[in-house]
């Protein structure tokens, strides 16, 4: 079994949190790092009206080739630091998301 990162958390066999902190208003959506053991990502999209926290779930998506519903925002919906829940059939590629 692969040894994940601090901010990749196994809750089930099939699901994980993934432990954000996310910058809003970048010019374009990256992984940039970590930062006090949480992946940091830029999202290109503005901390209005929700838009980037779907700018955040669609890029970890896109990024780690699953469906937009794979992901849901458990924690930190108005704030930088998030936690997400991914389900997915398969343990994705995490590498994928390496700063």
């Amino acid at each position: 079994m692969e040894e994940l990162p601090p901010w990749i958390l196994p809750i089930a066999p099939q699901e994980w949190y993934l432990l954000v902190r996310a910058l809003p208003g970048a010019k374009k959506s990256e992984c940039a790092g970590v930062m006090e053991g949480r992946l940091r990502v830029r999202i290109a999209a503005p901390a209005v009206e929700n838009k980037a926290n779907k700018a955040l779930v669609a890029f970890i998506a896109k990024t780690l080739n699953l469906r937009p519903s794979c992901i849901t925002l458990e924690q930190g919906d108005t704030g930088r630091i998030k936690k997400l829940r991914i389900s997915a059939k398969t343990p994705p590629n995490w590498s994928c998301l390496t700063p």
